[in-house]
This record gives C-alpha cells, sequence and structure tokens, in this order.
C-alpha cells in the first residue's frame, strides 16, 4: 500500500478550541458581580442574557429570541408552547439524534417517523404519504443536512403542518441565503460543546410569532419578570398567556450568555474554516471504492462542524473492519448502522420508548452512514491526513473482500 500506509493521525476529535479571551474576561466580570441568574440585574442593568437574545435574533432576522438551558430544553418547550401534549402525533427525522424523540416524548406526544434519503435529509415523498397523521414536524437538520425547504414547506404548508426546525448542526448555515431556522413557525438552536458556539450546554428559540413566544418565555420560567427581555413581545401579549401558562424553568444564565456572546460574533469566520476543512476531508475521500459521498444541494448553505460518508451495502463485519483500522491509525469514526446505540449514534429503532414500522430503505441508508466530527484544533493539513487514512482502510478492506 505504500510509505503512507503507515501514517498516523495523533489529534483529538474531542478537543475544542479555547474558549475566546474575551469571553472569559466577560463570565469573569459576572461571576464578580454575583448577579449570575438571569432576573437578578441591577436597576437599569441589561443582563448579559437578555442582551445575547437581542444579538441572536439580529443574527439570524428572528423578531424574538429566548436563551434556555439546553437544546433538548428548546425543542420542548417549542412542542409545549404549540399545544402539543400527551397522545398527540409529531412528525419527525428518523435518521437524528436521542434528545429529538426524547424532547416529543417529554410533552406525552409520539414521533412518526419519516425516513432518510442517500442525501441524508429527510425523505420528502415519504413525508407526503405520512403527512396526515400530525399537524406537527420536528424536522432535525441532522449532522448539518439541510433539504430543499422550499419543497418541503410547500409540503407542509399544504397540509397544515406547522414545523418546528431543530437546528442544532445548521446555526451559521441556511438554505438560497434564508438563515436556517427561519422557515418553519418556531426553531431551536443548542450551544452544547460540540456545537457551533460552546457553553457547555445551552440553547435558543427564535420565532417570528408573538403568541408562541410569549408563551415560550413563561414556559423557560420568567417568573413574571418578562419585561426584563430585549428580543420578547411586548407586554400585552404576555397578559394574554401567563396565568395559563406553565412554569417548566429552563432558563439560561448570565455566565454562559457571557461566553456565548463574544463566539457568536466570531460565527461567520467559524464557518469558513469549517467549510475549509470539510472540502479537504470531502476531496480527499472522493472516489474512494465503496465509499459514497454525501452530495449537498446548490441552494445549501451549511456548516461543515463534521462529515459523513456511505459504505451502502456493506456487511457489518466490513463496517467494523474499517472502523478498527482507522482507529488503530488514530482516526475516530462513529457508526449509525450498529445493533446497539453507541455515544452519540443511535437509530429510529434503538429508542423502544417510541414504537416504529420498519423502513427498509432508511434501514439501507442507516446501516451504511459513517460519521466524523471535525473540530476546529484541526488544520488543513491534518485533515488532508485523515482523508489519507480513510481513503487506504476503506480501499484496504474493500480490495480484500473485492
Amino acid at each position: 500500500m505504500g510509505e503512507r500506509s503507515t501514517e498516523k493521525f495523533t489529534g483529538n476529535f474531542t478537543q475544542q478550541e479555547p474558549i475566546p479571551d474575551e469571553a472569559i474576561e466577560a463570565a469573569v466580570a459576572v461571576m464578580r458581580s454575583g448577579r449570575l441568574h438571569r432576573y437578578n440585574v441591577a436597576p437599569g442593568e441589561l443582563g448579559e442574557a437578555a442582551l445575547l437574545e437581542q444579538e441572536f435574533a439580529a443574527l439570524t432576522g428572528a423578531k424574538y429570541c429566548l436563551a434556555v438551558a439546553s437544546g433538548g430544553y428548546a425543542m420542548g418547550c417549542a412542542l409545549r408552547a404549540l399545544g402539543v401534549g400527551p397522545g398527540d402525533k409529531v412528525l419527525t427525522n428518523a435518521f437524528t439524534l436521542a434528545p429529538v424523540p426524547g424532547a416529543i416524548a417529554s410533552v406525552g406526544a409520539v414521533p412518526v417517523f419519516v425516513g432518510v434519503t442517500e442525501g441524508l435529509v429527510i425523505d420528502l415523498e415519504d413525508l407526503a404519504a405520512k403527512a396526515g397523521q400530525a399537524d406537527v414536524l420536528m424536522l432535525s437538520h441532522m449532522r448539518g443536512h439541510i433539504v430543499d425547504m422550499d419543497a418541503l414547506m410547500a409540503l407542509c404548508d399544504a397540509h397544515g403542518i406547522r414545523v418546528i426546525e431543530d437546528c442544532a448542526h445548521t446555526m451559521g448555515g441556511g438554505w438560497r441565503g434564508v438563515p436556517s431556522g427561519r422557515h418553519g413557525v418556531i426553531a431551536c438552536y443548542s450551544t452544547q460543546t460540540y456545537k457551533h458556539v460552546n457553553s457547555g450546554e445551552g440553547g435558543f428559540l427564535i420565532s417570528d410569532d408573538a403568541e408562541l413566544m410569549a408563551r415560550a418565555v413563561m414556559l423557560s420560567g420568567s417568573y413574571m419578570l418578562y419585561e426584563r427581555h430585549l428580543a420578547a413581545p411586548e407586554p400585552e401579549m404576555f397578559e394574554q398567556v401567563k396565568y395559563d401558562t406553565p412554569n417548566v424553568s429552563g432558563r439560561m444564565d448570565n455566565l454562559r450568555a457571557a461566553i456565548l456572546r463574544p463566539q457568536l460574533r466570531k460565527l461567520p469566520e467559524q464557518v469558513a474554516a469549517w467549510n475549509a476543512r470539510y472540502g479537504v476531508l470531502e476531496e480527499g475521500v472522493r472516489g474512494t471504492p465503496g465509499l459514497q459521498v454525501v452530495e449537498r444541494s446548490d441552494g445549501e448553505g451549511f456548516v461543515g462542524s463534521s462529515i459523513q460518508f456511505l459504505l451502502l451495502d456493506w456487511d457489518e463485519a466490513r463496517i467494523a473492519a474499517v472502523l478498527a483500522r482507522c482507529a488503530a491509525r488514530g482516526v475516530e469514526l462513529k457508526w449509525f448502522g450498529g445493533a446497539e446505540p453507541v455515544a452519540f449514534t443511535s437509530r429510529y429503532d434503538s429508542w423502544r420508548y417510541a414504537p416504529s414500522a420498519a423502513m427498509p430503505a432508511t434501514d439501507r441508508v442507516l446501516k451504511g452512514v459513517v460519521d466524523m466530527r471535525i473540530p476546529l484544533t484541526f488544520s488543513l493539513e491534518d485533515c488532508a491526513l485523515i482523508a489519507r487514512i480513510i481513503r487506504a482502510e476503506v480501499g484496504a478492506v474493500w480490495q480484500a473482500n473485492g
């Protein structure tokens, strides 16, 4: 296989970039003040959480924004704000991560899983076939793959389906110039460590719907202090909902907000850095025998913070061999086709609290999905090396079983 077969990658797939100095200084200032709770502000003071909401609303072009404790909380809050409750059905992607069906289950609702294409986006034909089963779609832009949002919204509008966008993997991305999260009635984002801005845990909700967002603010635990928000509806809207909306506390605090505000300002350059690394990896593995690159649509403005490829119709032993051979050379690949969930990988049939019918076409795709994070601590040269390793090891297993 030549000299390069001895190359090893020695980087760390879970090592994040350090928090920027500006963010650290802002966090220290909050700690010195002692005013960590978002509503514990001095007279006339604008809290970090309120300022963060104002800035994220401006970044996305939304009227309203609410910062919350996690992306998963944001999804549960969005469902509650829409009035989804026990026994209701909610359409959602079969290819997603556990917090999405988990949020649906948390309100007592039942996920109806919709298939995935080889482009790793929701299958619009399957969605059309199942459209009559629910009036809410929790659309997961899983691993940053964005479906044709014009076609999806036309379908959902025709069937009276309200769309919640899960944008945990698409903050900074978009469809035909429209920011991700601006197509549905409400959108959810995550600021967990492995997302596009890092506060350990955290999330956002955005919407242009005043009543929905007033309910979301009340749900998050505003204690009638909603006038201290800068990106919330007018007080009059809260008067209509405040007595019949329960407090399901999930606020973001001023400490995490202080850490996030400088990171938001850097997001465009972070997106460019991720996409440069993604481009090196994609071109490096393209054309590998037996490996299928996931092609991107022209309309998709994606953020390449991870990369996926398909080993379609490979048996489990051969896929396991690829993963083991790459791991031996320092490259950590995750596989969505395993019989048991591992770390951040699982499939729709893994979640026993959410019964599902078999989907053979989707099962074929999921069995072949191989996934890899792209930390910004990797250089372009690192990415080229990783691509060479993947190409060599996939090719070796393919040839051995040819």
